[in-house]
Formats: C-alpha cells, structure tokens, sequence
C-alpha cells in the first residue's frame, strides 16, 4: 500500500468515554455518512491504499464520510467488544461525536447487523440505512466446524490464519495482493484481537430487530461473494420493511474490489442529496393521502405519538411514513418537511 497523494485528506480523531476510545476519521464534506467498522480495519493504512481511498472519495462527493476502527485494531486502543451490544455501542459513541442530528449509515460484512441494530433500536439517529454484502444472522455465514477451526487458526497462528481470509476475501487478487493483505490484517490487531473479533461476528444475530427498522433501506449484495453468501443478504433485505434489494455481478467481498463503481453507483443513486429532489414534483403526485394527512399534523407541530393517536395508528408506522414522506421529497430533517408543508399550503 503506497503514501496517498491526493487533494482529499482525511481528519483522524478520537472519541472518547468512560468505556472506552474509538479512532474515527473523516473526510468530504455534506451530511454524515458513518460508515461501519470492517472485520479488520486500520484508518491509515485502509487511505494508503488507492482501491479503498478512491471507494471512499466517491462517497464523499456529496457528504462527510465518517469511518472508525473497531476497539483492539487499527488506532482504536484496548480490548475488541465481544458482543453486538458492545458493537453497537461503539457506533452509537461515534455518531454522538459528530454532535446530533440525523445520520446515513452504511455497514458492510460483519457491520452491518451492527448498523442494522442500531437503526432499529435508535431510529431517531439514523436518516438513511445502507446495506453491503452483510447478513442477519452469524451461525449462517459458515458451518459450525469450520468457524471454530478459523477462528482457533486465527489466534493460534496469525500468519497463517490471516492468509486465509486473505484468500477468502480477495478470491481474484494476485498472490502478491494476497500477501500483503495479509501482512495488513497482523498489522491492524494482534492474534488475541483477530480471534476475538472474528468470534463475535459469528455470533451476531439481528433476525428479530430487522422488522422494526424505518429507516429507508437499501441491500447490496454480489451475486457470486465467496465470504458472505448471496441468500443471506437477500434474506436481510426481505426482513426490513420496504427496503430495496440490488444484486450485483462479481465474487469479491471488498466492495472497493472488483467492480467498484457498480457498488458505488448503487450506494449513491441511494444517497440522500445525490442528485437532489424533483423540482416539479407536488405533494399530491408523490404522497400517498395516508402521508398527507401525516405530513399536514407533523406541520402543526404534533409528535409521533400525538399523530399516532389522532390517526388511530403506532407511533412506528407513523414514524416509516414519515421517513417515506422524507425519501420522496428529498427533504433531509423533520423541520425541513415541516418548511416544505408551509410553502405548498399544507398547514389548513
């Protein structure tokens, strides 16, 4: 992986609690873009290489792009989290760090049951769900045998272990590639961290909170993806309501690998503010008389549970309406949809 020399930089800093201190990065600017810790993750070393950090820049065209290493890899120091929670909890810092508002997340592999919890169980920080190569369910991923033989590799010999990810994830690399894939996992967590990690991927399980996500959601999965199969992501797409499934060609499990700007082009057509609302477009030709008449009481200043309860519905649905409402008009906060109903005489 070579020095980046590019006008783009990205911003390292750390956000810390009682609990513990996550390294998080940003770069770009626009509305947040969180972007979930990978299985093996290191800030500097994943923007040294020119794949990832191009993957990254197209993100970033239109917002900040925010990554973080994992606790016990890369810049992010002390013991990895061995459990979602703590998984989720550690997202959860890094999003409080970019001090409030509503947040697009994208988790990818082993982070996006992560960010999928969290968009269920703290629906009012995340505008926008975005879904890569993931599943729901770790007992899923690989039969019982051979994780507990990878993850026993994996801490008992690093060297060798790492060379079997490498080959898992990057099925078309060149030996070369490989090796210094390798090279960069030992890098980025000792045997100890690696093991730990890999154990708790395995053992996320998200299956009962996907029903409950209302944040608009889309699911990439390629078709052919040696590491995670394509079922399970097209089963996590199947269980988040209305969420948007794209299948892609390719077997690589790095999406900055392989076809990158097929996955790029897919993450951001989905992006909000990429290519912005239909100017022409009118309430009554885009929203549903249900979302009207939620848009109009949102207007009046009524919260999710005083529309709830005038329109004899829960508070969840009327929240996915809102989100709906939102993703329609391409409008990026409550208070901007309130300002949308006044210029288009919807407070009466």
């Amino acid at each position: 992986m070579g020095s980046p020399d590019e006008p783009t930089r990205q911003t390292i800093r750390f956000a810390r609690s009682e609990a513990r201190t996550v390294a998080w990065a940003a770069v770009g600017t626009g509305p947040p873009l969180v972007v979930g810790g990978w299985w093996m993750g290191h800030l500097e070393l994943n923007w040294a290489d020119p794949g990832f950090r191009d993957f990254v820049t197209g993100l970033a065209a239109h917002h900040t792009v925010v990554r973080y290493d994992r606790p016990g890899a890369g810049l992010s120091p002390g013991p990895p989290e061995r459990s979602l929670d703590g998984e989720v909890a550690v997202l959860a810092q890094v999003v409080d760090a970019l001090g409030g508002g509503l947040v697009t997340l994208l988790g990818g592999s082993a982070a996006g049951p992560v960010a999928a919890a969290l968009a269920a169980r703290r629906p009012e920080l995340v505008e926008r769900l975005l879904l890569y190569g993931t599943y729901a369910d770790g007992a899923r991923v690989a039969p019982p045998a051979v994780r507990e033989q990878l993850v026993a590799l994996v801490g008992a010999h690093w060297g060798l272990g790492s060379r079997v990810l490498a080959d898992l994830f990057l099925p078309g690399a060149t030996a070369e590639e490989r090796d210094e894939f390798a090279r960069y996992q030992r890098t980025s967590a000792s045997a100890d961290a690696a093991a730990a990690s890999l154990a708790a991927t395995y053992a996320f399980d998200v299956r009962s909170e996907l029903g409950r996500i209302t944040a608009p959601t889309l699911v990439v999965h390629r078709r052919d993806d040696r590491a995670i199969a394509f079922d399970l992501g097209r089963e996590v797409a199947a269980a988040i309501p209305d969420a948007t499934f794209v299948a892609l060609e390719g077997h690589d499990h790095l999406p900055w690998r392989g076809d990158a700007a097929a996955v790029l082009r897919s993450l951001s057509d989905f992006l909000p503010g990429s290519s912005g609302p239909a100017p022409a477009a009118t309430p009554a030709s885009v929203l549903s008389a249900r979302e009207l008449e939620v848009l109009r009481l949102v207007a009046q200043g009524l919260a999710d549970r005083e529309i709830a309860r005038r329109l004899d519905l829960s508070p969840h649905t009327v929240h996915r309406h809102l989100a709906n409402i939102r993703t329609k008009l391409g409008l990026p906060s409550r208070a901007a949809a309130t300002a949308y109903a006044a210029r288009h005489h919807l407070l009466g």
